[in-house]
């Protein structure tokens, strides 16, 4: 076998050139092991080297020429067979040598059908092929990197183990898919990466990858290589999910913000870890009786500030408590304890951070390029381009994402308003008009009826919630009808009025009666999750109970009676964490909630209730089993606003099983009321949120009553009692 050196052909002196100039496409092209005629020409490109020297299978070694000052090598080996196994020998003038694999020796990582869906907007994992992937490749071990930046001149791959020199790792193009690829020898889990993009203008710009599983801890902005080896240990919860109905489950959600919802004060209020947070959270949701945890959003974010809604890495779980197989040890501790876990999906907006999304390849990639279109006006960030196949397939793979590989049970759709409305928060001139001149935004609802329509055709039982805060007709109802495809929609109406109703002195809920039995009229037009969510407790607003008027005993009266209203009112169930516990103050995001107000017995009584709200609608399938239709609710007395009193009552599946709802929402205890019943016989107290139990006055405790012959509210039996003061009571059939 000859081995010789040799200089490049004339006719590749300007591919070179490019190479050395960063702007090569397709550098595989001109670096690596190339036929030329019955030898190989290797070419290898080392920025500053000093000397190169190709290193055989069988250890022959061969210096190669430099035919660039550059840094570019090249020598000509003679070998049988249609490949060349080989590695190189790098010297720098200071005396340092490395010996490497070649990554311009390797085939492609991403296949032609990979490509092909790719181009479609079709790629429904589309997270197994972009971004980083450590792996065995052609007998080596190292990292895939692909990035999708159609509009490049070039490509580059920088990060801690290039010495983030953008010269040394050039991707190459991947047809007309707008990928660019590269595999890198030696780089394995916990690399930090970044993709260095020449834009056409000529402008470098360094960004974080959009598919990265994990990112560093903010402030830093690099992307981290992952390889996870969780072990997942929660099969059974999976198939009772598939197997459950995810629209008509009891639902009773505990909305948490992960780094305030306790800390560790001896570490300067240092947030628990996904790890630490665990167990306590599990064993809390169980004792407390919640269904779920939502989380507010665990994409990587830059601003803590922004509680998460402002996302940078919508594959990354934030790196604030923890790597990616934390998180997902999270996950499983909560479902082994039996509780299901929704997070809060942003697909309506991004941050402007430069290192991120916005305007990734040199144009408006992600965004429309349209300000009226691409920016929103609101919160400063950028708007998803919902008409572009790829930005749909993007994000489509994002809720598949969390959903796949990290078991999560419902998406909660942030902003969902601002998405399918042109003229969100914009006034006239402001926006576009859709191609009928329509203020819809016909490619938001297109692509979120999609979304809907992948997620519960390949996830049985996951929840789908849309925040969404206007009268769009349909939300929550069937694609093929003409809605959205969400399983649940969040009431923001009956928040508003409920809140409003119950921050009124009561002498004069008299005159606003009607804003608690508004909600009854529009209930079954969605699927409605009833929120008082992290929204009510910011921007001024104040907590839940420093919302309740009257003196310190009247808003906890007033408190306690609000949530067992909620609980028992058709629809399901998300309480911001904090309410359990009746904090005092507005909730802020950088410290834990008060946790020490449970040595009040006024906090540790609304606490004991939401425990015992819980537990009695989980035994009284009347209080969830029909909560969107009109056959699980029939009202006794909407009408009697003079004494501020409500009645109504709730039946289970099938007619089987029924609750008395009574609320008297003022201080004044009201004797000898009598309230029409649906039968004769006796009826006991369920509940009694007056009862000392929950730091009460211990009117009507016990209550148990006959219901005589006697017609009442157009029924043929009623019963005379005594309604608490501030108070609501759920009687149920002895």
């Amino acid at each position: 076998m000859r081995r010789t050196t040799s200089r490049p052909a004339p006719d590749t002196v300007q591919a070179v050139e490019r190479v050395v100039a960063g702007e090569h496409a397709n550098p595989h092209e001109v670096l690596g092991a190339h036929r030329a005629g019955d030898d190989f020409e290797v070419r290898v490109w080392r920025p500053d080297a000093e000397a190169v020297t190709v290193v055989l299978d069988d250890g022959t070694r061969v210096a190669a020429d430099r035919v660039h000052e550059a840094g570019f090598f090249t020598a000509t080996v003679e070998a049988a067979g249609p490949t060349l196994t080989y590695r190189v020998e790098v010297a720098y003038p200071a005396g340092d040598t490395y010996t490497l694999d070649d990554p311009y020796r390797f085939w492609p990582t991403l296949g032609e059908l990979d490509l092909h869906l790719i181009g479609e907007g079709r790629h429904e994992r589309l997270w197994e092929v972009l971004g980083a992937h450590p792996r065995e490749h052609e007998g080596a071990y190292g990292t895939a990197f692909a990035v999708w930046a159609p509009n490049a001149r070039s490509v580059r791959v920088v990060g801690d183990f290039n010495g983030w020199d953008g010269r040394l790792h050039p991707m190459r193009t991947m047809g007309v898919s707008g990928v660019w690829e590269l595999f890198v020898p030696g780089v394995g889990p916990g690399a930090l990466y970044k993709f260095e993009i020449l834009t056409q203008e000529g402008h470098l710009r360094l960004k974080a990858d959009p598919m990265a599983f994990a990112a560093e801890h903010p402030p830093g902005t690099s992307s981290i290589v992952v390889d996870s080896r969780y072990e997942w240990n929660d099969d059974a919860w999976l198939r009772r999910r598939a197997e459950s109905d995810a629209i008509d489950q009891r639902l009773s959600i505990y909305e948490v913000h992960l780094g305030s919802w306790r800390t560790v004060p001896e570490e300067g209020d240092r947030p628990l870890t996904y790890r630490e947070i665990a167990e306590p959270l599990a064993d809390y949701c169980c004792d407390m009786g919640f269904t779920h945890v939502e989380l507010l959003p665990v994409a990587e974010h830059p601003f803590g500030g922004s509680w998460g809604y402002q996302v940078s890495s919508y594959f990354a779980p934030t790196a604030r408590f923890g790597t990616p197989d934390d998180f997902r040890y999270l996950v499983d501790v909560l479902h082994q304890r039996g509780i299901g876990v929704i997070v809060d999906w942003v697909p309506a907006h991004f941050p402007k951070d430069d290192w991120a999304l916005a305007r990734f390849d040199g144009t408006a990639l992600y965004e429309h390029a349209d300000p009226r279109q691409g920016e929103h006006p609101d919160w400063g960030t950028l708007v998803f381009n919902f008409g572009r196949n790829e930005v749909r397939n993007f994000l489509m793979a994002s809720a598949l994402y969390w959903l796949d590989e990290m078991h999560i049970d419902g998406l909660r759709v942030d902003a969902v308003a601002s998405m399918l409305y042109l003229d969100y928060s914009r006034e006239e001139g402001q926006w576009v008009p859709n191609v009928h001149g329509g203020r819809e935004n016909l490619e938001a609802v297109s692509f979120l009826q999609e979304v809907n329509t992948v997620v519960h055709a390949r996830y049985p039982g996951v929840l789908t919630i849309a925040e969404e805060s206007t009268a769009w007709p349909g939300v929550s109802r069937p694609t093929y009808t003409g809605g959205l495809g969400f399983g649940h929609k969040w009431n923001m109406g009956w928040m508003h009025d409920t809140l409003d109703y119950f921050a009124k002195e009561p002498v004069h809920r008299r005159y606003h009666h009607h804003q608690l039995t508004f909600g009854l009229v529009y209930a079954w037009s969605e699927n409605f999750v009833l929120p008082l969510s992290h929204d009510e407790v910011v921007h001024g607003k104040g907590s839940l109970l420093g919302r309740m008027p009257g003196d310190r005993w009247q808003r906890f009266a007033n408190l306690r009676s609000l949530f067992a209203w909620m609980w028992a009112h058709p629809g399901k169930q998300l309480l911001f964490m904090g309410g359990e516990i009746a904090q005092e103050r507005e909730w802020a995001h950088d410290g834990s909630l008060d946790w020490h107000l449970l040595d009040d017995p006024a906090h540790r009584g609304v606490q004991d209730l939401i425990r015992e709200l819980n537990r009695i609608q989980a035994e009284h399938g009347a209080l969830w089993e029909v909560d969107f239709s009109p056959d699980g609710f029939q009202w006794i007395d909407a009408n009697d606003a003079d004494q501020s009193c409500y009645s109504f009552l709730r039946l289970g599946r099938g007619g089987q099983g029924v609750v008395a709802c009574l609320a008297n929402l003022t201080p004044v205890p009201r004797y000898g009321y009598r309230v029409g019943l649906p039968h004769g016989g006796r009826w006991r107290a369920l509940l009694n949120t007056d009862d000392e139990r929950w730091g009460g006055s211990g009117v009507g405790t016990g209550v148990e009553v006959v219901a005589e012959e006697v017609p009442w509210h157009g029924r043929g039996h009623s019963a005379v009692l005594t309604l608490p003061p501030l108070a609501v009571l759920w009687l149920a059939p002895a």
